[in-house]
């Protein structure tokens, strides 16, 4: 066969392979999400005449191709295993691994973030806790790259973080729970903590609020199989992790009233466990407002301004309160509280994880 022949197979090869690729996303029913990457992929976009003369259009539909590409998962982990094993790259998406850990880059530190998240706060404290709470705390939480400092990965200057959250908001007493954790607190294919791990993490939490937590708690299986959002971001081949809950009489008795369906439910929704994101069994993953009730208790009430860490610290705390009233302003904007949440007498614990403070910006 002569070369010139060859090369005509070659690139007739490669257009039935296209054109068949073209067809399958024509006839294939486009997705809604991306259960690895825990997002809504892209819908078809809306044909206007604004949307062509303008190119917004053309710039939707690149994105919408790339989202309902056909077998795009698969191309996907072709693409990391690629970078990272084959071309040594030393992250794939922005993720690394180190020693069997997955973690994404956050990198440099944003002081304007920081700056942003601290006069939210302030807000807060000015507008409705000054003279009304019984005391104001903050803790920062740090995430997995604080305990891979020593894998050359750029990381953030912690202590400058620290000391700039404390010096912002200096009415508030700091907890530091930093060496209270180590990097197996973490799990290998997610952001988050483990709860089995952190009762550490908890204790020195409670002793900042002026109580302790209970040793009498049980640590229970999730029947799921976890692959963290890590995995998902990175396409990258990881192992599935065991999930974990405490129970107790306490936690297993309390009351959970959601505020955006106004009904009662567990500390545990473990019909999350299936869904998207099995995180989410930890007081139903990420909500505006819950408040926790346990009728068993004759303490006050703890509210906590939190992102999606808080919600699996949260039950070690169930027995040292009556009420434990959990906040995300990304969800609920700070300026609507007093509607919601009664602050006179009330222990307030400002709990952010350095992710969330870093790009503070859904802070409202």
């Amino acid at each position: 066969m002569s070369k010139r022949l060859k090369d005509g197979v070659l690139v007739a090869f490669f257009a039935i392979w296209i054109a068949g690729l073209f067809l399958l996303g024509i006839i294939m029913p486009d997705k809604d999400i991306s259960f690895s990457e825990r997002r809504k992929l892209s819908k078809f976009p809306e044909i206007s005449a604004e949307s062509l003369s303008t190119g917004k259009f053309m710039s939707a539909f690149e994105t919408y191709s790339a989202d309902q590409f056909p077998f795009r998962e698969s191309f996907r982990k072709l693409k990391a295993i690629g970078e990272y094993y084959v071309f040594n790259q030393s992250d794939s998406n922005g993720i690394y691994l180190s020693g069997g850990f997955a973690a994404k880059l956050d990198y440099p530190l944003d002081e304007e973030s920081i700056d942003y998240a601290a006069g939210r706060i302030n807000f807060i404290y000015d507008s409705f806790l000054k003279d009304r709470a019984k005391g104001v705390y903050l803790s920062v939480i740090p995430d997995k790259n604080y305990f891979l400092k020593d894998t050359g990965a750029p990381t953030l200057d912690y202590g400058r973080l620290v000391a700039l959250m404390r010096e912002k908001t200096d009415f508030a007493e700091y907890i530091d729970i930093f060496p209270s954790l180590e990097l197996e607190d973490y799990y290998r294919t997610d952001t988050h903590w483990r709860i089995e791990k952190i009762a550490g993490a908890a204790d020195t939490l409670a002793k900042g609020l002026g109580t302790e937590i209970s040793e009498k708690y049980e640590v229970k299986p999730v029947d799921t199989e976890f692959y963290g959002v890590l995995c998902g971001q990175s396409s990258l081949p990881m192992k599935a992790e065991k999930m974990y809950y405490i129970s107790s009489p306490e936690i297993d008795n309390a009351a959970v009233l959601n505020a955006e369906t106004g009904k009662y439910q567990g500390v545990y929704d473990f019909e999350k466990a299936d869904g998207t994101d099995p995180y989410e069994i930890y007081l139903s993953g990420p909500r505006s407002l819950m408040t926790i009730e346990n009728p068993a208790s004759d303490g006050g009430t703890l509210i906590i301004f939190r992102d999606s860490f808080g919600s699996s610290v949260a039950p070690y705390l169930i027995g040292s309160y009556k009420k434990i009233i959990l906040v995300d302003t990304r969800y609920l904007a700070a300026p609507m509280l007093p509607r919601f949440v009664d602050f006179d007498g009330a222990d307030v614990l400002f709990l952010y994880s350095t992710m969330i403070l870093n790009s503070s910006e859904t802070m409202t």
